[in-house]
């Protein structure tokens, strides 16, 4: 038996956004989509069916067509959200732009709230959707902050501790208080953006994590919570309101109030 996208018995479908970079494998060398492993595994292991989502020519049209099959949003990783989205000059480390992501991005989120999706915004997700709200971005921590704590380098994932704030979506999903997390970045916000709620913070007072205020479900971390194989709360999180959005559409096409 089929089962129809609006099927409450079929597991939540979490989309997630990723790169769009030249990549090698065997004799080819072409641009390609990809997206580590971890991040949908996480999905997975979380019990949703991961859908991959690559940047799209026409953006808003495309946003449109694809989040009508979502029941939640993952903003991934990656390189840096262009200075001009939010005022800035360019720095001359920040990576080069993706012009072609960032407006997908900007596309699905807007769509994504529209329709009262869950959004779960990773590292440069924090950051694209501080953006999107109006706030800015530092470009380079180690100027701002006068620190390289948050990227060693090498591709090895720097080990901080972050200060959940209690009474939050996020400390219910992970508890207030102190915790470990995995950082790989050298950018963070600055201005924080309009209707958001600043969740967590390191010791130097670094946002960590946002998240909107309301019933909406947006939840924003600055770091890699994909690399704690062990830890799979924030994940969790955004599978179960991922589900109680699908079973309330559900609903509503039935004609039963949710």
């Amino acid at each position: 038996m089929v089962l129809s996208a609006s099927d409450p018995s079929r597991t939540p479908v979490v989309g997630l956004t990723t790169y769009l970079e030249r990549a090698k494998q065997g004799v080819w060398d072409v641009r390609a989509s990809f997206l580590p492993q971890q991040y949908f595994d996480a999905v997975t292991a979380s019990g949703a069916t991961a859908v991959l989502l690559p940047p799209q020519p026409r953006p808003e049209q495309a946003a449109a067509a694809v989040l009508d099959g979502l029941d939640g949003l993952i903003l991934t990783g990656g390189l840096d959200v262009q200075p001009e989205l939010y005022g800035a000059e360019r720095h001359p480390l920040t990576d080069p732009a993706r012009a072609d992501r960032d407006a997908w991005e900007l596309a699905l989120l807007a769509g994504a709230r529209e329709r009262g999706i869950p959004v779960f915004g990773i590292c440069r997700g924090l950051q694209l959707l501080n953006v999107a709200l109006g706030g800015t971005l530092h470009q380079h921590l180690p100027e701002a902050l006068g620190t390289e704590r948050y990227r060693i380098g090498g591709g090895v994932f720097a080990e901080n501790v972050v200060e959940v704030d209690a009474d939050t979506r996020l400390a219910g999903l992970v508890g207030a208080g102190a915790l470990t997390v995995h950082s790989y970045h050298h950018q963070g916000v600055d201005r924080v953006g309009d209707g958001l709620r600043v969740t967590a913070r390191t010791d130097d007072g670094l946002v960590q994590a946002v998240e909107t205020e309301g019933d909406d479900y947006v939840v924003a971390v600055q770091w890699h919570p994909e690399e704690n194989a062990e830890d799979r709360r924030l994940f969790l999180g955004l599978v179960a309101a991922a589900a109680a959005y699908r079973a309330a559409r559900f609903s509503e096409h039935q004609g039963v109030p949710a």
